[in-house]
């Protein structure tokens, strides 16, 4: 994501233009609108003209619209984010209070404006602006005749690839269309990898597996990397750690990124920080219950108590339409860092993030 504006006044009102440069960036976009904002963008409206004779036609014109937010449409899988609102501004083809759907695109700056910029929104625009903060783990999830290709990023965990193959049962005295099967599996496996895994930026790709399914495959992909002479698998051999898990589903992400060796091995990445942090707190949950705490209320009080030392917290709740309800969140999540406290806002949609909030208290 590109800042490439931004002029927020001291009563917090403003407005800030940005450009989306990757998928990801749509999921920040998605958490930093909210119902009431307004939003411009380049955009696609359908007109109908009429001719000298008469007739009437239309056609598909891109023009500049500025609404005020009402819907907010968020595609998870495809990353596609659409707006619909209101036009408040006037304009050739569309009429002033005219709803039109918005559907922002890659790489077409947009223009935001709130009458409160708060610190967590801030926040997000600084985190998606920050170039370090990119997908630097990659795993691959799988069992016969299936595999999970999944990017962790540091705001979520996109799935790229979803691999399945049929591989029909070991016959008594022959193999043959077994082994066949399996080597058309490793095949798109491999070919899935070299397409969606970016080298130069993931630092480590995890390859998990019940039983043996992995160490064969490893062993199919770098003997295929030296038959077809792929420098590129070849010099990245290092990054590759092979791990067990319990199933090729993607949900035995979890329990990989909790594997000892592998948070030891992803030690300088946010996604191995954040499920080591959820970690630590059902210890002391378990261990000294007395100084973990969870749930908004209790929360709150430890927090008034000056207490909390680590606030987990999910994003989700700052995308709450009762403005009353999300300034409570904030206003958490600001008294916490005001008195020293160290706060860690969850993606909902990553492998982390799939509780509410809780804490630790000194």
């Amino acid at each position: 994501m590109k800042l490439l504006h931004k002029d927020i006044e001291k009563d917090n009102a403003g407005q800030v233009t940005l450009m989306p440069e990757e998928a990801e960036d749509m999921w920040h976009t998605y958490n930093l609108l909210q119902i009431g904002d307004s939003l411009m963008a380049s955009t696609i409206r359908k007109v109908q003209t009429e001719s000298s004779t008469g007739s009437v036609g239309s056609s598909r014109v891109r023009t500049t619209l500025c609404v005020c937010v009402d819907t907010i449409d968020f595609d998870s899988q495809a990353c596609q984010l659409r707006v619909k609102g209101t036009n408040i501004q006037e304009n050739q083809y569309v009429k002033m209070g005219a709803y039109h759907t918005i559907e922002l695109e890659l790489n077409r700056k947009f223009t935001l404006a709130k009458k409160i910029w708060d610190s967590v929104v801030l926040d997000r625009i600084e985190q998606a602006c920050d170039p370090t903060q990119k997908a630097d783990v990659a795993a691959v999830v799988m069992q016969e005749g299936l595999a999970n290709l999944v990017l962790v990023t540091p705001a979520m965990t996109l799935l790229r690839a979803k691999v399945e193959v049929t591989i029909p049962r070991k016959r008594k005295g022959s193999c043959t269309q077994h082994e066949k099967a399996l080597e058309r599996f490793y095949e798109a496996v491999m070919q899935a990898i070299l397409r969606h895994i970016n080298f130069d930026v993931v630092k480590c790709i995890l390859v998990a597996s019940p039983g043996f399914v992995k160490d064969q495959f490893i062993a199919y992909l770098f003997r295929e990397a030296v038959r077809q002479d792929s420098k590129i698998l070849l010099e990245n051999r290092p990054k590759f750690m092979l791990v067990h898990s319990s199933s090729g589903h993607k949900y035995s992400l979890k329990e990989i990124l909790c594997d000892p060796a592998v948070t030891a091995r992803l030690s300088d990445t946010k996604a191995a920080g954040e499920v080591k942090a959820l970690e630590d707190f059902y210890k002391m949950l378990q261990h000294e219950p007395d100084r973990a705490f969870y749930g908004l209320v209790h929360v709150e009080k430890a927090s008034e108590a000056l207490a909390i030392d680590i606030l987990l917290i999910s994003d989700k709740l700052f995308r709450h339409q009762d403005v009353a309800t999300r300034s409570r969140y904030v206003r958490l999540v600001d008294n916490v860092r005001d008195n020293g406290g160290t706060v860690r806002i969850f993606s909902s949609l990553h492998v982390s993030g799939e509780r509410r909030f809780c804490s630790f208290c000194s």
